[in-house]
């Protein structure tokens, strides 16, 4: 059903994106929805990451890189001259693939977003968001008898939600995560699933996976990509028991990729 670019998260349109003269992703069109789970699967090296990194403008720190086509977040064009991209990034997040907690306190880690944006008045204040964050990436519970011990102290599942709630503190509307679990073991990835599940009720989410399993368990949407291009993309449960394409079924079967 076709949708107002306002009412979508994320309208990509056209994308093409350049290393120097490589290119690695050729000719994208994808529509995000707020409050789902969009995730991105496909072989290594064939543009998931590049793609996400594209959301929040990341790839801008890569020296040589172009993009071409048009991406949209809320109807406004991100990649307009005019662009905050601090602001952008505060309402797009991401979570990387290895947790990556600042050599400071737990609280400390929550709070560096907030101090640094201006976004409290004062300390009562600054700590009600630290909680409040903490609480919705569902790490409160362990670390909240602990707020001011080095964050490099809690386990690799413990610092990736805290990682999370960084993101959450500067009230990031979207959060992207690039293989967020790969570092992790099984209970800390079902922990993870889990958090996500809870928090689409509230914000837009695109992982990148290689664990398909995953994929089918957690999201709404999903896209194949394939050497820089998205082969399909459609509702998880279609993609997963009826690909329209022989490449979608010959990777989700095992026989390619």
């Amino acid at each position: 059903m076709p949708m107002n670019d306002n009412a979508l998260t994320f309208r990509i349109r056209n994308l093409d994106f350049y290393y120097g003269p490589s290119i690695a992703l050729s000719q994208i069109n994808m529509d995000i929805l707020p409050q789902h789970v969009t995730a991105l699967i496909g072989p290594s090296g064939c543009g998931k990451s590049t793609f996400v990194r594209c959301l929040n403008r990341m790839n801008d720190t890569i020296s040589g890189t172009r993009v071409e086509g048009e991406i949209l977040l809320e109807g406004e064009d991100i990649y307009a001259p005019e662009v905050d991209l601090v602001g952008l990034r505060q309402r797009v997040g991401m979570v990387f693939q290895k947790p990556n907690p600042f050599p400071q306190t737990i609280f400390d880690n929550v709070a560096f977003g907030p101090r640094v944006l201006g976004m409290t008045k004062d300390k009562t204040e600054l700590k009600e968001i630290v909680t409040k964050s903490l609480k919705r990436a569902a790490v409160w519970e362990d670390v909240k008898d602990q707020l001011h011990d080095d964050a490099l102290g809690l386990s690799l599942g413990q610092q990736q939600r805290l990682c999370i709630a960084r993101v959450l503190a500067v009230q990031a509307e979207v959060i992207l995560m690039d293989e967020p679990c790969s570092a992790l073991d099984p209970i800390a990835t079902g922990k993870i699933e889990e958090l996500i599940h809870e928090l689409k009720e509230l914000y837009t989410i695109v992982i990148v996976t290689h664990n398909m399993q995953q994929a089918a368990r957690v999201s709404d949407f999903t896209g194949l990509f394939w050497l820089g291009e998205l082969i399909e993309f459609s509702e998880t449960k279609k993609l997963f028991t009826n690909p329209k394409h022989e490449l979608t079924e010959a990777y989700i079967t095992g026989r390619m990729g």
